[in-house]
């Protein structure tokens, strides 16, 4: 048997849109529009270094979880589908030429 034959040849999808990460955006929106606000409040002249702690906290720990989401929602929409055995034959009809036409130089040359 062929090797090319045994092997089940997959492509890619990702069906990823916009839709599904848009609520993702909007909760990342509002934790930093919250952490700007939780500044604005605690900022005075006594009080600023416990401002920028807090948009530190705020940002720090929640970035991972806001990260983790969108990597699961990606990982979650990527999909591997096999190709057709039309789709190969044509692929492997075009290194069969290449492979002629390349061997057809070599003897003229």
């Amino acid at each position: 048997m062929d090797k090319d034959k045994e092997l089940t040849k997959y492509k890619m999808i990702c069906t990823l849109t916009f839709g599904d990460i848009y609520l993702q955006i909007i909760i990342w929106l509002i934790v930093i529009f919250v952490s700007l606000a939780t500044t604005l409040a605690l900022w005075s002249s006594t009080r600023q270094i416990y401002a920028l702690a807090t948009v530190g906290i705020v940002l720090v720990l929640s970035l991972p979880f806001l990260l983790f989401a969108f990597v699961t929602t990606l990982l979650n929409n990527i999909e591997f589908a096999p190709i057709e055995e039309e789709a190969v034959n044509r692929t492997s009809s075009r290194r069969n030429k290449v492979r002629t036409s390349q061997q057809t130089a070599q003897v003229t040359n």
